[in-house]
């Protein structure tokens, strides 16, 4: 509460000064209270007039900063309030690319529900699905699939989702679900990477026998 009154000390002050004095203040309040997961106080400053799409040094938005914190009501806030779900920062990572990447599921959702760009990429070159699959996001996975992404993108690794789950997986449970996903999705279990190898043929090297399995019953070589 103390970080929080002070938060709102600095902006009625700026409040009184002169409009770039305040402007600043009440930036650095709204990207504060973000941080903090404090969505009263990001409407209350909001209504007074603060934007609500400004950057920070690493070009974040104050939503970005929501996403990386995952509070979802203050995301909600400033979705709501028209901050945009696709503003990238210094490193192309936008509120979208970002929960998809981290499994942020219910703030994904609401960039879904309020114009996410599917077929934007991270500096890598990939879809949202693709840091998804690698890292074990099911439930993301699920509905990025749902909402229409891409299943075979290929990113600039020369990689596509069903590659990296395998690639950069541990060929636990997790990445045996994603897989299940992907194939039921239509993924092409043939699509090789930037060398010619096959998916079918890195699970085997990796002792992936489950995912071998999976791959070949779909017809995988």
């Amino acid at each position: 509460m103390p970080k929080l009154l002070a938060i709102l000390f600095a902006f009625l002050l700026g409040a009184s000064a002169g409009s770039g004095a305040a402007g600043t203040l009440h930036e650095a309040a709204l990207f504060r209270a973000a941080a903090e997961g404090d969505a009263a106080l990001i409407r209350e400053f909001l209504a007074r007039g603060a934007p609500v799409d400004p950057r920070d040094a690493e070009g974040r938005t104050p939503l970005l900063v929501a996403t990386h914190a995952n509070r979802v009501e203050a995301a909600r806030a400033l979705i709501e309030a028209g901050a945009d779900v696709n503003a990238r920062d210094a490193i192309h990572d936008s509120p979208y690319l970002y929960a998809g990447a981290r499994g942020h599921l219910e703030i994904l959702e609401l960039t879904l529900a309020h114009g996410a760009d599917l077929s934007s990429t991270n500096r890598f070159g990939g879809t949202a699905l693709i840091p998804a699959a690698e890292r074990g996001h099911v439930g993301t996975v699920r509905r990025l699939i749902e909402a229409g992404v891409d299943v075979d993108h290929v990113n600039r690794l020369g990689w596509t989702a069903l590659l990296e789950a395998i690639l950069l997986g541990d060929g636990g449970p997790r990445q045996q679900q994603i897989v299940d996903l992907l194939i039921a999705a239509g993924a092409d279990v043939n699509l090789p990477d930037g060398e010619g190898i096959s998916p079918l043929a890195h699970a085997r090297r990796m002792g992936f026998a489950a995912i071998a399995a999976r791959l070949a019953e779909a017809g995988a070589r």
